[in-house]
Order: C-alpha cells, then sequence, then structure tokens
C-alpha cells in the first residue's frame, strides 16, 4: 500500500474509531442526569451503562465470523450506518428500556467496527510495527472519549435527539467515505470459527490476551458506573463529571501510544506488569476520597493506569491468532468479546454489590485480581528468564 493511501486509511478508521468511542464514553455526564429524570437506582444505572457491553459480548463471534466471511470493507460500513441509527434512537429514547435498547444496538454495531477496522490495518502493518500502529488507533480513539463527555454535557444541557443527531451524521458520512476507500487485501487465516477453542488452547498468548483485556474492561465498568454517581453524590454537576472524564481520557491517550512502542520493543508481559501493578494501587484508593477534586483526582489516574493493558493485550491476541492460523478479524473479536465480559462484569456486576454494601467492595476485590494476575506475570516472566 502506497504511503498516502496508507496514511488516509490510518485517518479514516481512526475517525470512525472515535465517533464509536465517543457515543460510547457520552453517557457518564448523563448518567446523574438519567437516574434523577427516571428514579434509577445504582443496579439499574449499571445496567445502562452495562448495556453496550452486553451487545458486544453477544456479537463479537459473529461479528468476528462477519469480518472473515465477507471482508473487514464491507462489515466496518455496515457496522457504521447500525452505529448511526443507534445513534438517533438514543437521542430519541425517553424511557430506561429505550435508552438500554440503544446502548445494546450500539454495542453491536460498536464490535463490528473494532473488529472490521482493526483487521483492516493489521492488513496493511508490518508485524513487527503492530504494537504502534495499534496503539496509535487506541491513542486517538480514546480521543472519542474525550469528546463523548463533551458531547453528554451538552446534550443534557441542550435537546438529546439535536445532539446525537448530529454524531449519526457525522458517522454516516464516515462510512460513506470508507465505501469509497478501496477495500484491503484479504488474507483469511486457515482457522475460522469452529477452531477458536482449539486455537486458544494451542496458544497461551490468546486466553491471557483475553484476561488482560476483559480485567481491564472490568475496572473501567466498575469505575464508569460508580464515579459519575459518587461525584453527582458530592455535588459536581454534568459539566464537572464529563470535565473529569476528559481529563482521565487524555492522560489514557497519551499513554497509550507510548504503550504500543514499548510494547514493540520490551514485549507485552514486561508492560503488563506495570500495568497491573498500578491498577491495583488506584483500585484500592479510588473508594476513599470524600471530596470532589480527590475523586477526580484518583478517576483520573485511575484511567491512565486502567488503559496500559489495552495495547499489550490485542499484541498478544493478534501474535497468537497468527501463530494459529487464526484469521485477524476472529483475534480482535476475541479482544470484543473479553472487553464486553469485562466491561458487563463490572458495571451491572460492581454496581450491585456497592449498593448491597459500600463502593469499596467491587473495587478492593478487583484491586485483589489484579495482584494475584501480578504475581503469576512476574512468576512467567522470571521462568522466561531462566530458560534464556
Amino acid at each position: 500500500m502506497r504511503r498516502d493511501s496508507a496514511r488516509w486509511l490510518f485517518v479514516l478508521l481512526s475517525a470512525l474509531v472515535v465517533s464509536e468511542v465517543m457515543f460510547f464514553s457520552a453517557l457518564a455526564p448523563l448518567l446523574p442526569h438519567y437516574a434523577r429524570q427516571l428514579h434509577l437506582s445504582k443496579s439499574a444505572a449499571g445496567l445502562l451503562s452495562a448495556s453496550y457491553a452486553i451487545g458486544t459480548l453477544l456479537f463479537a463471534i459473529p461479528s468476528g465470523i462477519l469480518v472473515a466471511r465477507i471482508g473487514a470493507r464491507r462489515a466496518t460500513i455496515a457496522s457504521a450506518l447500525l452505529l448511526a441509527g443507534a445513534s438517533v434512537a438514543f437521542g430519541l429514547s425517553r424511557s430506561v428500556l429505550a435508552l438500554d435498547t440503544a446502548r445494546f444496538i450500539q454495542g453491536i454495531a460498536g464490535s463490528g467496527i473494532w473488529a472490521g477496522s482493526l483487521t483492516w490495518l493489521a492488513g496493511s502493518t508490518p508485524a513487527e510495527r503492530r504494537g504502534e500502529t495499534v496503539g496509535a488507533v487506541l491513542g486517538i480513539g480514546i480521543g472519542g472519549a474525550l469528546l463523548g463527555p463533551v458531547i453528554g454535557s451538552v446534550s443534557e444541557l441542550t435537546d438529546p435527539r439535536i445532539v446525537f443527531g448530529a454524531v449519526a451524521l457525522v458517522i454516516f458520512v464516515l462510512a460513506t467515505l470508507a465505501a469509497a476507500t478501496p477495500g484491503p487485501r484479504e488474507t483469511a487465516g486457515t482457522t475460522l470459527a469452529r477452531g477458536l477453542l482449539r486455537a486458544a488452547r494451542g496458544d497461551p498468548r490468546l486466553l491471557a490476551g483475553m484476561w488482560f483485556t476483559g480485567l481491564s474492561a472490568a475496572l473501567f465498568g466498575v469505575l464508569g458506573v460508580l464515579a459519575p454517581l459518587r461525584l453527582g453524590a458530592l455535588g459536581a454537576g454534568a459539566g464537572v463529571i464529563g470535565a473529569v472524564f476528559l481529563v482521565s481520557a487524555a492522560v489514557e491517550a497519551l499513554a497509550s501510544g507510548l504503550c504500543g512502542r514499548l510494547t514493540d520493543r520490551r514485549g507485552p508481559l514486561a508492560v503488563l506488569t506495570v500495568a497491573l501493578a498500578g491498577s491495583a494501587l488506584v483500585a484500592a484508593l479510588l473508594p476513599l476520597p470524600d471530596t470532589v477534586w480527590l475523586v477526580a483526582l484518583a478517576t483520573v489516574a485511575a484511567g491512565a493506569c486502567f488503559g496500559i493493558s489495552w495495547v499489550p493485550a490485542s499484541v498478544l491476541l493478534s501474535a497468537g491468532a497468527e501463530s494459529e492460523g487464526l484469521h485477524q478479524g476472529l483475534a480482535y473479536a476475541l479482544w470484543n468479546l473479553a472487553w464486553a465480559l469485562g466491561l458487563a462484569i463490572g458495571a451491572a456486576g460492581g454496581a450491585p454489590l456497592a449498593q448491597l454494601s459500600s463502593d469499596a467492595l467491587p473495587y478492593w476485590a478487583l484491586a485483589a485480581v489484579c495482584v494475584g494476575t501480578l504475581l503469576a506475570t512476574r512468576s512467567r516472566l522470571r521462568a522466561r528468564a531462566t530458560q534464556t
């Protein structure tokens, strides 16, 4: 692929990812608003937040199969059009069921956009630069999380129908541009859906990549529900909550590109040890602050630490899939599956735990899981060093 074409493809697909993440993260500043207007409990708010992840969870593997069957380009375009429709539906929703349904459809579309876009890019990127490329896409995609809280805040202050209608228009334009862009040269692997379990057993990097992805997503799931509700309970408005998550996403985006380069140079496991240590510490501290500015500071730190795992986990999955002859579309479908399962557990499971006891229980439980995973990862690194 020529350099100009590769650059255009990178920009276009990154813009689609930005739009998807922007729509996803717009809920954070709106969550206290919907909780008040629709009288949502913490459990109901957690379900609303988790509806996206549930859609992704159920359709992660089908989306990967779709990418493998019809190609990354067509799957990406179809998913983008579905996401535009979900944006319109969300803006028009006036009930809990309608909001949950719109988020669910968004999750389905998101799984297709991520699987299709990353497969499209992976096919045009040398293996030795895959971590840097994925890190760059994730970093830019996280830029959508910068815009999401702004979109949510503006929507709460104006009219959701207008704001999310405009988001849908942007996504539709990007889908049209993708339709006018030549598709990638498809290189289907020898293993498709029937061989997923066999491939996972054959290469431990696939299971490891899924575990690290799911754990990070669970941390974000808990944070995405409890942090906005905690800030709202302490008196922060939608603008303040949006600003907190905007800064958190900015820090995460900056860290993502650096993590990609470090993953290529140091290896995924070395970067993951840093992610696990930082995540365990921040998760243990998150339920302790009792003022707006301290909760805000902890939320920003959490965004930086929790997001470090994304790039090295995706590199493990991609490398394992390539080794086992698994289509890259299914590799990123596994990434989607693990992410969605983790987020659903964190959002829909963490909120009821917090309601039954306190916010400390889900945070501290995940901190303990991070410590256990860190010990196992360090043992793996020591074993590898002994072998060499």
